[in-house]
């Protein structure tokens, strides 16, 4: 895709998180990697009335191109574009159960086996930091070792993907999978899967969404 065709991407993806209540209001942003840097969505304004013309350039040594500032998040979108040659696109949101489970500061361990598709048995929380800060940065990165996605304490969560789509997909799984864990939690103690249960489900995962062979 060319520039233009990344920045009506961004603002598609945007207006599904709005639409799917992953995002409200100015909360969040996302971006994707583009050239010698990142497109990311600009500070402190929401998916509503957002234009393409909005969305900013964000080289990788911090310095920007656009009309409006980065968001303030862009730290951890430019390291981990940095650190992760998979990553394509990062999606960052406070949705609701994804940061209630935050606010608790609790990773998402092998209660379903869904959470294989993240990467790794669990789905780690990072310890807190500041926003906008490189110490939020830093923690975003160790909890995203081996992981397409982490809860942010006290904050939100990250989902990074090859591309904008999978990030998104991501993005809604993290969020369903966290719901899910909330209400069981309310129930009692879920039962986790064990490590060979848990084995047995990434490897029918291998397979999981690609093309027939035949």
């Amino acid at each position: 895709m060319n520039e233009n065709e990344f920045r009506s991407e961004l603002l598609r993806i945007a207006k599904c998180l709005d639409e799917q209540g992953l995002n409200r209001g100015t909360s969040g942003n996302l971006s994707a990697r583009y050239g010698e840097g990142m497109l990311i969505t600009p500070s402190g304004m929401g998916a509503e009335g957002l234009s393409e013309d909005d969305i900013v350039f964000v080289h990788m040594d911090g310095t920007s191109r656009g009309r409006w500032q980065p968001s303030s998040e862009w730290l951890f979108h430019r390291d981990i574009f940095a650190q992760r040659a998979d990553a394509g696109a990062v999606v960052h949101t406070h949705s609701v159960a994804a940061t209630a489970l935050a606010c608790l500061r609790k990773d998402i361990p092998p209660f379903h086996y869904m959470i294989a598709l993240i990467g790794g048995d669990n789905i780690r929380c990072a310890q807190y930091a500041t926003f906008g800060t490189q110490e939020l940065s830093d923690n975003a990165l160790i909890a995203l070792k081996d992981r397409k996605a982490c809860l942010l304490a006290n904050h939100g969560m990250i989902a990074a993907g090859k591309d904008l789509h999978e990030a998104f997909k991501i993005t809604v799984e993290v969020e369903t999978l966290s719901e899910m864990y909330l209400r069981a939690l309310q129930a009692g103690e879920p039962v986790l899967l064990t490590a060979e249960e848990f084995r047995a489900a990434q490897e029918r995962f291998a397979s999981y969404g690609k093309p027939s062979r035949g």
